[in-house]
């Protein structure tokens, strides 16, 4: 394998096992999982860097409270407050629960949904800080979980439920960080074309000493007619100096 792509495919697995660790590696596991690679100490150190500025802890798990916004600890603080209002069960209530939410029982899979709340809540605090609320994140994992707890009859042991639906919640809240993420990139790149299309418009007009076309545009940029239209459009028709703009 391509080194460059086992390195990510190593820094992926390591942030999966600090997932399922609260979000905590120890040094040893960050070594020995880069040991093919041969790295340097400096260069583990810098892999630590990274993984610390995505809130998992190198030795110790990192405090929430350390990483979330100051409005985020308010709503965490309430919101597990109302959740101690719900009636607590014994493993083997749970375990019951579980095997009759498999058997497709309605108020099993509902009570369920009840029992694993906080388990939503505890794994958004291993998400939190990424650029997503941590209100919702926690709304994803609990959709995620009312989904989840309907398809455990595929299941053949009471004990595999939690795994499962651990699962589902982190994989929506994954899916809610990445969509977000690529949609800020998606927005950095539009307001980058704005700019492009704005300074190529003021310079390509005082250089002709009139307003300037689309088409002509298209053909000072590396942008299509299209995207230079996206562009005129994301930015209300404010750009100057472009022909048939109010």
């Amino acid at each position: 394998m391509d080194r460059e792509l086992l390195f990510g495919k190593t820094l992926e697995e390591i942030k999966r096992l600090a997932k399922g660790q609260g979000n905590c590696i120890s040094k040893e596991q960050v070594a020995e999982a880069f040991s093919k690679l041969g790295l340097a100490q400096e260069q583990l150190a810098l892999v630590e860097e990274y993984l610390k500025e995505h809130k998992i802890g190198i030795g110790e798990p990192l405090n929430p409270k350390d990483y979330l916004t100051e409005g985020e600890v308010r709503y965490l603080d309430v919101y597990l407050e109302e959740l101690k209002g719900m009636d607590a069960v014994t493993e083997g209530e749970k375990e019951a629960f579980s095997l009759s939410a498999m058997a497709g029982d309605g108020q099993a899979q509902a009570r369920l949904v009840e029992i694993y709340l906080p388990k939503v809540v505890e794994i958004a605090k291993l998400y939190g800080g990424q650029g997503v609320a941590l209100e919702d994140l926690i709304g994803e994992g609990n959709l995620a979980l009312a989904a989840g707890v309907s398809m455990l009859g595929c299941l053949e042991h009471a004990c595999e439920v939690e795994g499962m639906l651990g699962k589902r919640i982190m994989d929506a809240m994954e899916e809610c960080i990445y969509e977000n993420l690529e949609q800020a990139r998606k927005d950095k790149k539009a307001l980058e074309h704005v700019n492009l299309v704005a300074k190529q418009a003021r310079e390509l007009a005082e250089a002709l000493q009139r307003k300037v076309t689309v088409e002509e545009l298209a053909a000072e940029t590396e942008l299509s007619e299209d995207e230079i239209l996206e562009a005129i459009r994301i930015s209300g028709n404010q750009i100057e100096y472009i022909k048939g703009l109010t």
